[in-house]
Order: structure tokens, then C-alpha cells, then sequence
């Protein structure tokens, strides 16, 4: 008998910024990273003979909570990476929305039923999935493996282990990060014991009597952007609360589905390998609290990546909850840098499969 243990990678900038991950690569959150500690703690004592890993950088990453501490090389494999979304890849889900509705609604609620240009099949990843899964149980006869992919990926494998139809796959559920579902196989027979648990994010005896963090994710399905037009510089300022013009740099807002804008950015890329600089970050009062904030420093964080930027830059903070916001998102006070605040926004090589797309 073989016990493969199936478990969803950590929260992801895509999962954060509300942006369509697919294929590509982004780097988990901080808010990840203490999920991959707690995976850690959950499989301290858990025998674990091998662990395979999609080859993108969130799946990787994740799996470095088994393969570092109990020794063990990383197997890489592309067949148990995330859904190809095609033409919606990179994408801001606010945008999709704006563009597809009809089909957004099916990828939320009616799988079976969705596509986009350029998109993988729902049958060829199942196929996939499972071949991989069937590769790695002969692999590892007798023995234990942990098995790190992908939230649709792992729905749409263990819909075709237990026997569910894809067009009931609606009814089922998409594990959450780190999530963990139990595998065995005899016999060529594979089996689901258990699917999506995260007890390690609960448990008090692994969180450290720590309640789970509960953080605001936007309105569904989030926003999308545009340059910020001239016309907009005065309600940039008036959401900021300054009376100065609007500075130098990109400047992008965030819009709402029925076209308000609720928030901007302005920000910039600097040289390569340097340090982006943000001037400017401001959600309007209506609209705080709702997770927006994060939606357009996400923007800044991906893009000032693009242009080459190791490290992302915030004014000083002007008040105690600005700073909590950097603070929750992995900013700290810079040494010599008159009160800023910064961030590694870098991808390490480690987490890094050669000829894998980072975005």
C-alpha cells in the first residue's frame, strides 16, 4: 500500500492581489510563508519517503515545509501544475469580469462549461493529474509521498477519484492553501480517505494558541485598472489627503465592475536590479477596509518586478493603520532611508524552475 498525501500550495501574491495565476509564477505572501511553517510543524513527525512538486515557483516554495527538514531532494513535475487559463493568465480578475462575465460565472460555478482562448481542457488535466499521481504511487511502493500542486488541479483529480462527473464538480469543494487530502493506493486502486483538511492552520497546538488571521479579499471578483487620467490627478489628492500635485511615476486606478474608482497607485520601476519606489498608494474612505489597498500595491509589486526591481519602496507611513498595512504585507522600516519603508519583491532562485514564466 501507498499513501500519498495531496496538498495545495500557500497563499500566493495571485490568490492576494486577485489576479489569475494559471501557469505562471509569483511568490507567496507573507501570510503564506507562516502557512508553510505551520505545514512544517503539522508533518514534523509524519513519515515522508519522496515529495514531487509542480514545477512553478508557489508549489516549490510550499514544498520546502517537508523536503528541507526531513532531507529529502525536490522532484519536479510540469504534469502537476496548475490549469492552463490561457488568455486569462496575469489577468486581474476585476478585468476578466469586465470582459467575460458569462464566463467567469461558469469558471466560479459551472466548470464544466467554461473556456477561454487558449485554455486547457478540464479532461486533459485530469488526465494528466492522475497519470502523475499513478507514476508516482509505482514509484514509491509501500512507502509515503507528499504530492504539492494546485487548487483547481487537485479539485478536478480527486472529483475523478471519487467518482464525481464534471458537471457536478460545481458541488465540490476547492481545498484552501496548504489544504491536505489523503491518498491510497493498493492494487492499482487509488483511493480518497480524507480531502482538504488545514487543521495546522487551526490547531492551537501547532498556531500557538494563535487564532486563524482573518483579512479582508475585496468585493468578488476584485478590481481592474487603468492608467489614472489627468482628470483624476484632484480625486487622487483628495483621497490622500494632500494638496500637492500628483507626482512622477505610473500611475494606475483601480475600478470597480460598475466603473467607480475606488483607489491609485503611483509608482516608479527605478533601474534594474534596484529599488521601485511607490510615491503613492490611496483607496477613498467608501472603499477602505475591503481589501482594495492590497489589490493596487499588488499592481506595483508585480510590475515594478517586470522592469527588474529587487526591492519595492512606501513613503513613510502618516498614520498607525497605514502602518499595520505595510506591516501585514511584509514592508518594514529601512535603515538610512528617512522613515520609508521596504520590501524584497525578488523571486528566489531556489523556488525557481529554469524556463518557468515569472510574473
Amino acid at each position: 500500500m501507498t499513501t500519498i498525501y495531496l496538498i495545495r500550495h500557500a497563499e500566493a501574491e495571485g490568490n492576494l492581489y486577485r489576479i489569475a495565476q494559471g501557469q505562471a509564477n509569483s511568490g507567496l505572501t507573507d501570510r503564506g510563508w507562516q502557512q508553510v511553517r505551520l505545514l512544517a510543524r503539522r508533518f514534523a513527525e509524519v513519515p515522508v519517503d519522496a515529495v514531487y512538486a509542480s514545477d512553478l515557483y508557489r508549489t516549490c516554495a510550499t514544498a520546502s515545509a517537508l523536503y528541507k527538514p526531513k532531507g529529502l531532494p525536490l522532484h519536479r513535475r510540469q504534469d502537476l501544475r496548475e490549469i492552463c487559463v490561457g488568455s486569462w493568465e496575469h489577468q486581474p480578475w476585476g478585468e476578466i469580469a469586465r470582459r467575460e462575465p458569462e464566463q467567469l460565472e461558469n469558471f466560479a460555478r459551472r466548470l464544466h462549461l467554461w473556456h477561454a482562448e487558449g485554455a486547457e481542457t478540464l479532461q486533459a488535466v485530469q488526465e494528466r493529474m492522475l497519470s502523475a499521481i499513478r507514476e508516482i504511487a509505482a514509484a514509491n511502493e509501500g512507502k509515503t509521498a507528499a504530492v504539492f500542486s494546485h487548487g483547481c488541479a487537485i479539485r478536478l483529480a480527486l472529483a475523478a477519484l471519487q467518482g464525481i462527473p464534471l458537471e457536478e464538480l460545481g458541488k465540490t469543494p476547492t481545498g484552501a492553501n496548504t489544504a491536505v487530502s489523503l491518498l491510497q493506493e493498493e492494487e492499482g486502486r487509488i483511493r480518497v480517505l480524507w480531502r482538504d483538511d488545514v487543521r495546522h492552520l487551526t490547531d492551537p497546538a501547532l498556531t500557538g494558541g494563535r487564532p486563524p488571521e482573518k483579512r479582508a479579499n475585496g468585493l468578488e471578483p476584485g478590481l481592474y485598472f487603468a492608467p489614472l487620467q489627468p482628470g483624476q490627478a484632484e480625486l487622487l489628492s483628495a483621497w490622500a489627503g494632500r494638496t500637492a500635485g500628483l507626482p512622477s511615476g505610473t500611475a494606475l486606478a483601480g475600478y470597480t465592475l460598475d466603473g467607480t474608482a475606488v483607489g491609485a497607485v503611483v509608482f516608479d520601476g527605478g533601474q534594474k536590479g534596484g529599488t521601485g519606489e511607490i510615491s503613492l498608494l490611496a483607496v477613498g474612505e467608501a472603499w477602505r477596509r475591503r481589501g482594495y489597498g492590497v489589490q493596487l500595491l499588488g499592481q506595483a509589486v508585480l510590475r515594478c518586478r517586470s522592469m527588474g526591481n529587487s526591492r519595492l519602496r512606501l513613503p513613510p507611513p502618516e498614520t498607525v493603520s497605514a502602518a499595520d498595512f505595510y506591516r501585514e504585507n511584509g514592508f518594514a522600516q529601512a535603515e538610512a532611508s528617512g522613515g520609508a519603508w521596504e520590501k524584497c519583491i525578488a523571486l528566489d532562485p531556489e523556488f525557481l524552475t529554469p524556463g518557468t514564466e515569472a510574473f
